[in-house]
């Protein structure tokens, strides 16, 4: 098993938890909870872990606890399924 790190601009109190597409070298990532007592970092967690399907204890925030500008760290993708997953999120960049 490998991980994978990722820069994020985060926008809470959104109508719902997406991906919007890349900023540069940031995924720009809309989250449904408030920016209130970490509600926003726990839903981006537990976002990013249905995402990559794996555990959102599996999904570690590096930098960023308090600000929109955040780094995450995602154990337990497998080296094929990390290419699929940023293919899948290249392609959300040229949607939007």
């Amino acid at each position: 098993m490998s991980s994978l790190t990722l820069t994020l601009q985060i926008t809470p109190n959104a109508r719902r938890s997406e991906v919007v597409g890349w900023m540069g070298d940031r995924l720009k990532v809309k989250i449904k909870s408030p920016a209130v007592e970490g509600k926003a970092n726990a839903e981006l967690l537990r976002f990013l872990g249905e995402l990559f399907e794996v555990r959102a204890s599996a999904v570690t925030l590096l930098r960023g606890e308090t600000a929109r500008l955040k780094v995450v760290r995602i154990d337990g993708v497998e080296e094929n399924e990390k290419e699929q997953r940023l293919i899948f999120l290249e392609k959300t960049k040229k949607q939007h």
